[in-house]
């Protein structure tokens, strides 16, 4: 019933058969998009708000589901499946570059957007203990997920009298398809299929209502977001949609001073994007942003970051600088993570997602290979751009190669050693140092 009455894909013969977008799924797209234009426009003033439903009602529908989950039968079979570890599959290199990726992908590491979040934090905030409760609260909150989709499955599979393994699927398909296909079979299932499709659209929301700001002068309590160019929402922004938005209204005034007018045209553009999505073909657009937008990418713009920190800005640096915000240094095994650990942990991940990749598959269909280097064209766009920002830093720098060079790898309240020549053995003992 949810691939041809609500996906259409009879209807598509593969993903160069477009088709039309169905117009109740416009309407439905239209309404989200205005809402996160109103919410982006506002700032502050309704996102601060607006965050206290949408993170927290997640949990209360999960919670919900859960307990539904497992007073149905074959639940626990479900969830046997769940918890049984194939010990095997760590010797696959997939599962390892699946698993990074989540991680950064959940997180919200090499978006940015954490970044923006610890800059609306106090000078001395303990970024230590912030650090390792996001992470905690993040990995148990999947893990319980876990149990709520897998009892679910094990429904299914009993249902249908088959494995598992055969009604388990990944990806897109399991929460717009295989989920609501489940939802469906159950008593009431109008009433869990819109709770269920109300968690959705508050995570959907609540990525981009999620509030944060540049490093402001006075605390964030004190700040009223009311700027001299009457743009109410400089100071204040939001995560998703906003990260581009600030940071381009950074860069040109122009923007700066058309604000409310770029967000309205940022939001008109991306549903004009999203109605690919919409089509019969849908499906397929969907799968190969999912697969080819956040994968690989994010990998390498994260290897980028730890090696920037870690080798160049220097590990030595970053931790004085938590020692000035907590008082402490950070321990050996940090600061060994930081330079070695995750850079070649990274690296490796990132040469392996490249050379094991395969033709992309949504079930039985195969994509073709101008779909591939569509995806590949994507991946790459955000990848291009750290190769053409050094060629352009070391184009715009003044002096000999090695003296451009120094520029661009020492920070800039250090680049009087590079004009008295002593980087490189600064240099040496800052590389060598942890």
């Amino acid at each position: 019933m949810v691939r041809r009455h609500v996906l259409q894909l009879n209807e598509s013969s593969g993903i160069q058969d477009i088709g039309l977008p169905r117009w109740q799924l416009v309407l439905c797209l239209f309404v989200v998009v205005i809402v996160l234009f109103f919410s982006l426009w506002k700032g502050v003033k309704t996102s601060g708000k607006v965050v206290w439903i949408t993170a927290t009602l997640p949990y209360v529908v999960i919670s919900v589901l859960l307990v539904r989950g497992l007073t149905l039968p074959g639940a626990f079979d479900g969830i046997k499946a769940y918890l049984s570890i194939d010990l095997r599959r760590l010797r696959e290199a997939t599962v390892w570059i699946d698993a990074a990726t989540q991680i950064f992908y959940s997180l919200g590491a090499g978006f940015g957007v954490l970044i923006a979040f610890a800059s609306y934090n106090e000078f001395n905030n303990n970024c230590y203990r912030d650090a390792l409760m996001t992470s905690t609260i993040n990995c148990v909150t999947s893990f319980i997920s876990g149990f709520a989709i897998f009892s679910i499955l094990g429904y299914m599979a009993h249902e249908y009298k088959v494995d598992i393994q055969d009604v388990a699927t990944e990806g897109p398909g399991l929460v717009f398809i295989l989920y609501p296909e489940a939802i469906s079979t159950l008593k009431g299932s109008t009433f869990w299929a819109i709770v269920f499709f109300i968690m959705l659209l508050t995570l959907g929301i609540d990525s981009s209502y999620v509030k944060f700001c540049k490093p402001p002068r006075f605390p964030s309590y004190l700040s009223r977001g009311d700027d001299d160019d009457g743009d109410d929402g400089n100071n204040d922004n939001m995560g998703g949609m906003e990260a581009v938005i600030t940071g381009l209204a950074d860069d040109f005034q122009i923007i700066k001073r058309r604000r409310k007018l770029f967000t309205f045209c940022v939001s008109f553009g991306t549903f004009l994007l999203a109605l690919f999505c919409i089509t019969s073909s849908g499906i397929y657009v969907l799968t190969l942003l999912d697969t080819f937008a956040a994968g690989t990418s994010i990998l390498f713009a994260v290897l980028v970051e730890a090696i920037g920190v870690s080798w160049f800005y220097g590990v030595d640096r970053f931790s004085d600088d938590i020692q000035k915000m907590m008082g402490f240094k950070p321990g050996l095994y940090w600061r060994l993570c930081w330079k070695f650990v995750s850079p070649a942990f990274l690296l490796f991940v990132v040469i392996v997602s490249v050379t094991t990749f395969k033709p992309l598959t949504y079930d039985e269909y195969v994509f073709p290979p101008w779909a591939n280097s569509v995806g590949w064209g994507i991946a790459s766009s955000s990848m291009i751009l750290v190769p053409l920002c050094i060629l352009y830093k070391l184009l715009k720098a003044q002096g000999t190669f090695k003296q451009r060079l120094a520029y661009c790898i020492t920070p800039e309240n250090e680049h009087h050693l590079v004009a008295q020549g002593n980087v490189r053995q600064f240099k040496l003992q800052h590389w060598l140092s942890i």
